[in-house]
């Protein structure tokens, strides 16, 4: 019975060590994909237009969560 368990928990840690893996390595390749079209495609005046239009609503909605946090 002990063993059972044991192989099944084995199981289970290779397949979460395995999932963990191939998400690592996924988001490693989007953000190469992202710095490669950044860079190649010559969209860093739009990209630099998108992160100051997402500037102020981040700047608000981190304030709104810093006095959330506060009151308690």
């Amino acid at each position: 019975m002990a063993d059972e368990i044991k192989q099944e928990e084995k199981k289970t840690d290779a397949k979460k060590t395995l999932s963990t893996l191939f998400k690592v390595v996924l988001g490693i390749a989007f953000i190469v994909v992202a710095i490669y079209l950044l860079v190649s495609r010559s969209w860093w005046m739009q990209t630099w237009v998108v992160i100051k239009g997402c500037a102020a609503p981040f700047l608000v909605l981190a304030g709104l969560i810093t006095l959330a946090i506060a009151k308690e």
